[in-house]
């Protein structure tokens, strides 16, 4: 069942040396102009997060390759390696990477393991290395109805490798905006910056991979604000450069909630509720706050 990708056909290993590149122009540009993008433990931290989230995705993504491979033999249609089978894979790909990535924010189990993402309080492109390692033993079961389509699961693998390769440009403040059509269709470093704010107005928006799209249709999308500054982070945060606090700490609070939930339904929310959800206290829930914003609560 377990087979790996073979290293010369993934597209991340190739991009390696983009990332440095890319990372080398920023801090270049963060030291001529004085910008204080970065803050150097936070970055080592942040490196180290993807480091750790590397060689764990190795195992997993051999594990999903097997699987998908097995259930390819299942397949409703045969897609193929054809020009329009990308077009399709792209849409495919990111239409689930979106919900993957909303339902991360809005269940707190799920939101305990992609946390460590946000967690940083500066924005950069180090920061798009702060990778989550307990995401990486699950989230390939987001994509399984696709071998099962008919899409090819070395296809899968690359396309998800493209997706990353792609995210990792608009982890920056460097690009302030792009022309109107791409804003519209595509996710920016403008829509991410907000995605990683934890302003009340932008929590739990912006949930795009490539296409923006997806946030425009359900209803999660937000634009920049130029009168209102991303405050990068979470709402309450963690101030360690510690990478297994930083991997872990929400699961431990999600451990003490549910430890002193008094009824086992309590329980239940504290797991599967979104953040912010409480029995005894304040509703702290993003949709909560932003609906009190509104009212001028």
């Amino acid at each position: 069942m377990f087979k790996s990708m073979p290293v010369e056909m993934d597209p991340v290993v190739w991009a390696i040396p983009f990332f440095l590149i890319l990372i080398s122009i920023e801090l270049y540009v963060n030291w001529k102009q004085q910008l204080e993008l970065y803050e150097k433990k936070e970055a080592l931290s942040s490196i180290g997060m993807g480091l750790g989230s590397l060689v764990i995705d190795i195992l997993m993504k051999g594990l999903a390759l097997g699987t998908y491979t097995i259930l390819y033999q299942y397949r409703l249609f045969d897609i193929g390696w054809h020009w329009w089978a990308w077009v399709l894979i792209l849409f495919a790909d990111d239409f689930t990477f979106y919900w993957h990535h909303r339902l991360s924010h809005e269940v707190r189990i799920l939101w305990a393991a992609h946390v460590n993402h946000h967690s940083s309080t500066t924005l950069n492109l180090a920061t798009a290395l702060r990778q989550s390692w307990g995401e990486q033993f699950y989230k390939y079961i987001w994509w399984i109805w696709m071998p099962l389509v008919g899409f090819n699961p070395l296809m899968m693998l690359m396309m998800m490798s493209f997706s990353l390769i792609y995210q990792y440009w608009v982890h920056t403040e460097l690009i302030k905006r792009l022309p109107r059509w791409y804003e519209f269709i595509f996710n920016t470093p403008s829509h991410h910056r907000v995605h990683h704010a934890s302003n009340i107005r932008y929590l739990d928006q912006n949930h795009a991979g490539i296409l923006i799209i997806w946030d425009r249709m359900f209803g999660t999308f937000s634009p920049e604000m130029d009168n209102e500054k991303p405050i990068y982070g979470i709402t309450k945060n963690i101030n360690t450069y510690n990478l297994f606090k930083i991997a872990g700490h929400e699961f431990v609070d999600v451990y003490h909630d549910v430890k002193r939930a008094p009824t086992f339904k309590d329980k239940l929310k504290y797991i599967f509720y979104p953040p912010g959800w409480s029995h005894d206290g304040p509703d702290l829930r993003a949709k909560t706050l932003r609906k009190n914003l509104k009212a001028g609560k």
